[in-house]
C-alpha cells in the first residue's frame, strides 16, 4: 500500500478537481480510517448497521481539519467504492459540521469524470434534495446510541466555501 500523503497532494483546489482517497463504502457500518502513521488503513470500530454510511466517504491528502485528521471528503456515486481507490473528484460543496465540540466538516465531491450522469452534478443545488437530507440526517444522528446529541450538521456550503475549507486545511498541513 502506497502512502497517499507522500505521493499525492490535495490536487487542483482552484480548479475545482481534487485528489480524493476512499477509505468507507457506501453502505458500510465499517469505521475504516488512514492512519497516517502507519500509512494503513485501520478500523478503528464497527458501527451499529443502522448507521452504515450512505455514501462513500474519504479523505484528501495533505491537508488538515481542525480535528487534526485529514479533511473529510463525501464521495457521492451510484455504486459503492472499495477502500483504497484513488480517484479525481469534482468539489460540489460543503457540509459544515461540529462533532463533540470539535469543527469537522466534510467536503462534497462527485467523480470528476462522471459519463453515468452526464457530469450533471456542479453544485449542491443540482443534488436532489433527498440526498442533502438523507446526509443531514446521518451525520445528525449517527453517535446516537454511544453519544446522543454530539453531532450536529450546522450549514451546507458552496462550492466557493469548500474551497476555502481545503485551502485552510492544506495550509495546516504544511504548518504540521
Amino acid at each position: 500500500m502506497a502512502d497517499f500523503n507522500k505521493i499525492l497532494d490535495a490536487g487542483d483546489v482552484d480548479g475545482g478537481i481534487i485528489n480524493a482517497v476512499v477509505e468507507i463504502p457506501t453502505g458500510s457500518n465499517h469505521k475504516i480510517e488512514w492512519n497516517r502513521e502507519l500509512a494503513v488503513f485501520e478500523l478503528d470500530r464497527v458501527d451499529p448497521r443502522i448507521f452504515a454510511k450512505p455514501c462513500n466517504y474519504g479523505f484528501i491528502p495533505q491537508t488538515l481539519d481542525e480535528d487534526g485528521d485529514e479533511l473529510d471528503l463525501l464521495i457521492l456515486t451510484e455504486e459503492p467504492l472499495t477502500t483504497g481507490v484513488f480517484l479525481k473528484a469534482k468539489v460540489i460543496g460543503v457540509m459544515k459540521f461540529v462533532d463533540d465540540g470539535e469543527v469537522d466538516d466534510k467536503i462534497v465531491v462527485v467523480p470528476a469524470d462522471d459519463r453515468n450522469n452526464s457530469n450533471a452534478y456542479n453544485s449542491l443545488d443540482d443534488l436532489p434534495k433527498q440526498i442533502i437530507n438523507q446526509l443531514e440526517y446521518h451525520f445528525n444522528h449517527y453517535k446516537d446510541l454511544k453519544k446522543p446529541g454530539t453531532t450536529v450538521v450546522e450549514s451546507w456550503g458552496d462550492v466557493s466555501e469548500a474551497k476555502k475549507v481545503i485551502h485552510e486545511a492544506i495550509q495546516r498541513w504544511k504548518d504540521l
